[in-house]
């Protein structure tokens, strides 16, 4: 893990192998993100998420597998209990995140419900253009997967903090632009 920007962790993942990760950009996790916990979290994550443009969006919890989407990047939202989850794989690290909290997860990177408690609700979202799939660790040709992922373009925007945010800044100097 490094310190990414303030108030942003960033953490590093190398190939898994059956979870072959994003060792180019690093999965950020924003702590108790200001301006969520006025109101309803659940819409205000969604509100925030949308006016930066990330869509698609849903309201449900984190799979209880190892699986990641080689197309796209994600976003979660904390807006209510907490959970413990896995990133990276069986090799990576687990991280206990709470309501308010937000992982900025790169296409390819793993990740895995360990712990939730009853009242889990986590908001996801996805940046313009990026639908989805669903891969479970293991599955499919690796070659094609990690063809994908590096595909995968840095979005225009973070998604808690807009165009000026630490993801557009870290992800762009982690690619070498």
């Amino acid at each position: 893990m490094a310190e990414a920007d303030p108030g942003v962790e960033a953490h590093y993942f190398e190939d898994g192998g059956a979870v072959p990760n994003n060792p180019a950009l690093p999965l950020l996790v924003y702590r108790q993100v200001s301006g969520l916990g006025l109101g309803d979290m659940a819409t205000a994550i969604e509100a925030r998420f949308g006016q930066n443009g990330w869509g698609k969006g849903w309201r449900n919890g984190i799979y209880p597998f190892h699986h990641f989407h080689s197309n796209a990047h994600e976003v979660l939202g904390i807006a209510g209990g907490r959970a413990k989850v896995r990133f990276g794989g069986a090799g990576g690290v687990s991280l206990e995140l709470l309501a308010g909290d937000v992982v900025v997860i790169p296409a390819g990177v793993g990740h895995k419900r360990e712990e939730g408690s009853g009242d889990l609700l986590v908001i996801g979202a996805y940046p313009p253009g990026q639908d989805p799939d669903l891969v479970k660790e293991g599955d499919g040709d690796g070659r094609a997967l990690r063809d994908s992922i590096r595909g995968v373009p840095v979005p225009a925007t973070d998604p808690v903090l807009g165009a000026g945010g630490p993801l557009v800044k870290i992800w762009r100097e982690a690619e070498g632009g």
